[in-house]
């Protein structure tokens, strides 16, 4: 039943952008030839002629379309002249890009709506942040995190100064500073080797006990803010192990010493020595009073050994004016995340690979209902609006932003395109979008397939 509602919701936006379209059109006079609800792929489920406009409705129901008597130059139309204003060709360039633009402008609109509706209905919205607090030791905790101090709903604020606002970022800042990562800093590699060469000379030999320095920590974990909020992908500076050097920090772990076999030298010994851990800062807060736990160690598994329980931070919203503000900002913070995000993916810093579509979203948005109710729901089909917005905005053929760019040229050459060129170029990005469709659909079913949604 979750899946379902969420399906309807999905299929409303779409909805609401295309009647944005017909109703912009109409309103100008264009005659509007076909309103489909859905893609014309399998069979058609209803059609229904309207006044002078087919509607139609598509047993593949995640999508939709307007068209207009131009876009189908065999279509016989002898009660519309090629010269009548009812063509959506022969009016303004002004009046065309308002109609092109209607269907983004309709999905903007419709999620403020459904924001004002979840605020107005519930009376609060969520915030985007948690509060995390520890809950209790596990077994696996090491000895540096059972005698740090720690108690029962200390609130934890910082990670290594990292302001942090979810379990996410406080687990992802522990799992990077792991035991044994395989990664190393080459100023610790060189202080290594320069140890190892004082104790034990410039050359080892083959069959000689080799001195071991003692164990230091690697410097603690930075991790940039933007990588925590999912928008980049984390990128260090550090070098890989290879797999001798990984085999030989295994066989020192815990030793003062080693035999030198002469399968090795002094600076794969100086990396192996050089990959520890990398020490965690937590800072709490308790009874409003900041105290700090330095040095905290994780196991082999980056597990800290710890267990967290969070509280969402909502905001609470009461009268009509904080209803209105609160749902403009909390449109507006989500809007920029999503517009970062996908800048950040056109730079290429989120892999495709991490790109999801329909079926993901359909799967999710089920989830959320079932555990969050209603008002998630309402909010998650809002930012799904927004969404659909603004990737129709961009400036790509068969995209509202491709006929927008299109528009733009003609106004700027002060001719009309050449139709044919202009079909071509959008018939070519439309195949190209069907297959990152079909691309987007594989990720969707490999995550869920991998358990990863």
């Amino acid at each position: 039943m979750n899946i379902l509602i969420m399906l309807f919701l999905i299929s409303l936006l779409v909805l609401v952008h295309e009647l944005g379209h017909f109703l912009a059109a109409r309103a100008f006079g264009i005659q509007v030839s076909r309103f489909g609800f859905g893609l014309p792929i399998g069979p058609t489920l209803f059609e229904k002629k309207i006044g002078d406009t087919i509607v139609s409705v598509h047993a593949f129901i995640l999508g939709g379309y307007v068209s207009f008597p131009d876009d189908d130059e065999e279509e016989e139309n002898p009660e519309l002249p090629l010269d009548s204003p009812k063509r959506f060709k022969n009016k303004k360039p002004w009046q065309k890009a308002i109609v092109v633009v209607a269907g983004v402008f309709s999905n903007l609109v419709f999620a403020l709506v459904l924001v004002l509706l979840a605020a107005s209905l519930y009376h609060k919205l969520p915030s985007g942040k948690y509060d995390v607090y520890f809950k209790s030791f596990a077994p696996s905790a090491d000895e540096t995190v059972l005698k740090s101090g720690l108690k029962p709903q200390d609130k934890i604020v910082k990670v290594n100064d990292i302001s942090i606002d979810s379990t996410y970022q406080f687990i992802y800042v522990v799992q990077k500073s792991k035991f044994y990562d395989n990664f190393v800093d080459l100023a610790l590699v060189d202080d290594k080797l320069s140890e190892l060469k004082k104790i034990n000379g410039e050359d080892a030999k083959e069959g000689v006990k080799i001195k071991l320095p003692k164990m230091t920590p690697e410097k603690p974990l930075q991790i940039d803010k933007k990588v925590l909020m999912g928008l980049e992908k984390f990128k260090t500076n550090e070098v890989e192990l290879s797999d001798l050097q990984k085999k030989l920090r295994n066989e020192i772990s815990g030793k003062n010493e080693i035999i030198y076999d002469g399968k090795f030298n002094l600076q794969d010994l100086a990396y192996a020595l050089a990959d520890t851990y990398k020490p965690i800062k937590i800072e709490v807060l308790r009874d409003n009073k900041p105290i700090v736990f330095n040095d905290l160690k994780t196991n082999k598994e980056g597990l800290l050994g710890i267990s967290l329980e969070t509280s969402e931070v909502f905001v609470n919203v009461k009268t009509p004016k904080q209803v209105i503000s609160a749902s403009w900002n909390y449109l507006y913070d989500n809007t920029k995340l999503m517009v970062l995000g996908l800048w950040q993916l056109v730079c290429g810093k989120i892999p495709l690979s991490d790109m999801h579509g329909i079926v993901a979203i359909t799967k999710v948005g089920g989830d959320i209902i079932e555990h969050y109710g209603m008002l998630k729901g309402l909010l998650l089909a809002a930012i799904i609006s927004v969404d659909l917005a603004i990737i129709n905005l961009l400036p790509i053929p068969a995209l509202d932003g491709g006929h927008l760019m299109f528009l733009a040229l003609e106004k700027i050459t002060g001719r009309e395109l050449n139709e044919k060129i202009v079909e071509n170029i959008s018939r070519f990005f439309f195949a190209l979008l069907i297959l990152l469709m079909i691309f987007v659909v594989f990720n969707d079913i490999f995550a869920l397939v991998t358990n990863k949604l």
